[in-house]
């Protein structure tokens, strides 16, 4: 079901947001409505691509990067072939996940801690604070509001985690460590990308720390790849579904929220006829990525 996008609750600025420290319950009403209830130990957690940001983070962070003339366009092009690739075919091999792992780290490796959390409050001006979906944005800020922990959790690395959220006043950040010593990244990573299954570990961790309820805490993602994330908890919502999350979504009568529109919508929902059309997708956009990274 399609929901209108919301803006922030009035009065509230992103740089003057509480932190969690309680929990509320998300209960279904007819006709999917929702209202909040004290629920003190549950929990809310939030991927970043797509459900929080319009777009990949990473790709982002690359394209600041980029500009500052920490790698050349080949690089770039590579990334963006990944990120097409994922969209259009709705799943992920091992060895394209290595693969994304390894042109990430070669983003930073050799460049100090100092730099790159430099360069990632940078970016956030520039290309993710206009990037952010009101819509899950007001949903946080419910959660928020009302008391609950707000956790991010994602494959980004957590430098560009952390600083979203907290600009947008979560509790914190779960995302991808890179290695380093004496502050210079070493271009390996501190355990495995926090991506699919990852997730879930991550959040049963923090859900132990915290001593949360998983039964009544909450998910919310764009991605058939976040399931084990989804699965976990009482009430899992798909924002901006991926064509196999919202097949799942429709099928196990999960709430649902799009903040696209119209064809747009329809053409980012429906994306992922097959692999001809993701390599189509992804030759064109690593053509025009020079131009577009100059821009």
């Amino acid at each position: 079901m399609d929901a209108p996008e919301a803006g922030l609750p009035d009065g509230v600025e992103a740089e003057a947001l509480p932190h969690g420290a309680g929990a509320v319950r998300l209960e279904r009403e007819p006709r999917g409505q929702a209202v909040i209830q004290p629920d003190p130990g549950a929990a809310a957690f939030f991927d970043l691509d797509n459900t929080i940001v319009q777009g990949a983070s990473i790709f982002h962070f690359a394209k600041g990067l980029y500009r500052r003339g920490f790698f050349d366009a080949r690089t770039i092009a590579k990334a963006l072939w990944f990120q097409t690739y994922f969209r259009a075919v709705g799943k992920e091999s091992a060895a394209h996940v290595a693969d994304a792992r390894e042109t990430m780290l070669a983003f930073i490796e050799g460049h100090t801690v100092a730099e790159i959390t430099q360069v990632s409050e940078e970016v956030y001006e520039e290309f993710v604070a206009q990037r952010i979906w009101a819509g899950t944005r007001a949903i946080a800020q419910l959660h928020l509001d009302a008391g609950q922990q707000v956790w991010l959790v994602t494959a980004a690395p957590i430098e560009m985690a952390g600083i979203i959220a907290a600009r947008l006043g979560l509790t914190g950040a779960l995302g991808t460590i890179a290695e380093h010593v004496e502050g210079v990244y070493t271009g390996r990573l501190v355990g495995e990308m926090l991506h699919g299954p990852a997730k879930a570990d991550a959040v049963r961790d923090l859900v132990a720390e915290h001593s949360l309820d998983l039964s009544r805490s909450f998910a919310y993602s764009d991605s058939y790849n976040d399931l084990p994330m989804l699965s976990l908890v009482g009430h899992p919502c798909a924002i901006n579904p991926d064509r196999r999350l919202a097949a799942h979504a429709e099928d196990q009568d999960w709430q649902v929220r799009d903040f696209r529109r119209g064809r747009r919508a329809a053409r980012l929902g429906l994306l992922g006829a097959g692999a001809a059309g993701a390599a189509a997708g992804a030759v064109a956009a690593g053509v025009a990525v020079t131009r577009f990274f100059r821009r």
